[in-house]
């Protein structure tokens, strides 16, 4: 099992969300975060006045997957997020070693599955 970790842009999201749904993700959490990478953040004008975001709002999302999915979801995001400019995000995955769902008490694979 893989955990998958995508920083993306906000408006990107429901592309994203349709493309990994498509490639067999049964489910996922999206967090709204702030952050930044090289951009190091952007200046903005506001009424005349000149300030600086240090950090941008991003949206964070966690796929819990097999194995064997991971490689489909990874391109999915990749795909559906990229728009060829600074800030399109980054994708992380690590290794899952126990998954549990509360409810049915099921393990691992089963506990992710749709």
């Amino acid at each position: 099992m893989k955990m998958i970790t995508a920083i993306i842009k906000p408006s990107r999201l429901d592309a994203v969300l349709e493309a990994v749904t498509e490639v067999g993700a049964s489910g996922l959490t999206v967090t709204e975060v702030r952050g930044y990478g090289r951009q190091k953040g952007k200046t903005e004008i506001y009424r005349g006045a000149e300030y600086e975001v240090k950090l941008l709002p991003k949206v964070k999302l966690e796929i819990a997957v097999g194995a064997d999915l991971a490689p489909a979801v990874i391109a999915a995001i990749a795909r559906a997020a990229n728009t060829g400019k600074i800030g399109d995000g980054k994708v992380f995955v690590t290794d899952l070693e126990q998954a549990l769902r509360i409810r049915t008490g099921e393990r691992d694979a089963e506990a992710i599955a749709g």
